[in-house]
């Protein structure tokens, strides 16, 4: 007897640890076949799309669907932020790097302030009358609106798939136009612009110029910087006529075809939409429009910015040069952050860190309510990492918004380190 007690003491401490390991690792631990108390795989989105949260807990069907949509926009806030971190972390680590820091950055907010450290440091060399002016074509980042209608259909049982209505803020709505586009198109190849070219020209360019002008600058012959109106080419930052290929975007002169993508209205339906500004979804469950978001922004498509810097008056030439080098190589990736995605980012994080703190506060009677007291037990077990995880994960992402700010902010700063933007 003692020896069978012994036994049922032993499983029970194994199916003890077990429940309690679900809220100890990312996730929750896999399911084990054969063993009770085990949690569901939730390390991905896809892995939660798996689980049947009403059987598996034994809750009502909209309870668990609840839950599920939560414990998915867990799954994918923390995607985005790792995502955002990782692109922080190559773009402001090498920026810190090529101006002469040293070290590993572990994180993309240790890099960042890393690169804000350097740069002061170059700009102090280069003297507090040095004057810094930076030149920037924004990055263009595009939500997938198919994206948006296809979770929305799978998450929310109110919404019929393949029938869910999204809408895109006016002027913003982007996509392949078969016909005429009226508004800007963003070439998929160097061609000509009939209208205003924005980016690069490679002939009989008239306008501004933050790259290379070759040509003539206010009449006179150049091959280099252009303070004035340039004539000829421009390799960066162009914003004028453009007779030869557009390298960019082209505002239309008048509803044009568009060799690219279309931004604004076209004379026939789009084809794969985007919105390059706020997305209306279709309504939906507070959990699932979290989840969506999420989503979509871990989806999100961007293009690059494009950096042209100049810098007058610095006492040392090779510390202008290093740090004119090192920012036009880094800074784009930094300004996808800062400026392409910082709206949308913090948002989301925002949006999702109050559905994850409601579901928290809600959980323990979620579990009481379960018509299986142990699977209740390990349903308050099962989502305490991911939820922990999400909230973690909501903090980096405005984290890491700010600093890329912060970047952003001090590369453009004259002068010494800690002066301000010239």
């Amino acid at each position: 007897m003692k020896a069978l007690a012994g036994k049922h003491l032993l499983v029970s401490a194994v199916l003890f640890g077990l429940v309690a390991a679900c809220g100890a690792a990312p996730g929750g631990l896999p399911n084990v076949p054969g063993v009770p108390g085990a949690c569901p795989d939730f390390s991905s989105a896809d892995a939660v799309a798996k689980t049947d949260f009403a059987s598996e807990f034994k809750l009502q069907a909209d309870v668990g669907a609840k839950l599920k949509a939560g414990v998915q926009a867990s799954a994918e806030i923390q995607e985005f932020a790792g995502k955002i971190d990782a692109d922080l972390k190559a773009a402001c680590g090498g920026l810190a790097s090529d101006l002469g820091a040293k070290g590993d950055f572990k994180s993309g907010e240790e890099a960042c302030k890393a690169a804000i450290k350097a740069m002061g440091d170059v700009k102090a060399k280069m003297g507090a009358n040095a004057k810094v002016a930076l030149d920037i074509v924004p990055p263009r980042c595009e939500a997938s609106m198919d994206v948006m209608a296809d979770c929305a259909g799978k998450c929310d049982a109110t919404v019929k798939p393949g029938s869910a209505k999204v809408e895109c803020e006016p002027g913003k709505l982007s996509g392949s136009c078969d016909a005429q586009c009226s508004g800007s198109c963003d070439m998929s190849a160097a061609a000509k612009c009939d209208g205003t070219c924005e980016g690069s020209c490679d002939a009989t360019f008239k306008g501004t110029c933050g790259g290379t002008c070759n040509g003539k600058c206010d009449g006179k012959n150049t091959n280099g910087t252009c303070n004035g109106t340039c004539e000829g080419s421009c390799s960066a930052t162009a914003k004028g006529s453009c007779g030869g290929k557009c390298g960019g975007s082209c505002k239309l002169k008048a509803s044009a075809k568009c060799d690219g993508t279309c931004t604004g209205s076209c004379s026939a339906e789009m084809k794969a939409p985007k919105c390059t500004g706020e997305m209306k979804p279709p309504q939906m469950s507070a959990e699932c429009k979290a989840h969506c978001d999420a989503q979509v922004n871990s989806k999100l498509d961007c293009k690059p910015a494009a950096v042209s810097l100049r810098i007058e008056g610095a006492a040392d030439a090779k510390a202008a040069a290093d740090y004119k080098a090192a920012l036009e190589k880094n800074l784009p990736g930094i300004l996808k952050i800062a400026e392409g995605m910082a709206k949308q980012s913090e948002e989301v994080a925002g949006s999702v860190k109050a559905v994850i703190e409601g579901l928290q506060a809600g959980v323990e009677g979620m579990a009481k309510a379960s018509s299986d007291p142990a699977a209740g037990a390990r349903l308050t077990a099962c989502v305490a990492a991911p939820f922990k995880g999400a909230l973690d994960a909501a903090a980096s992402v405005k984290a890491n918004v700010k600093v890329s700010v912060d970047v952003k902010a001090s590369a453009s700063a004259s002068g010494s380190a800690g002066g301000k933007a010239g």
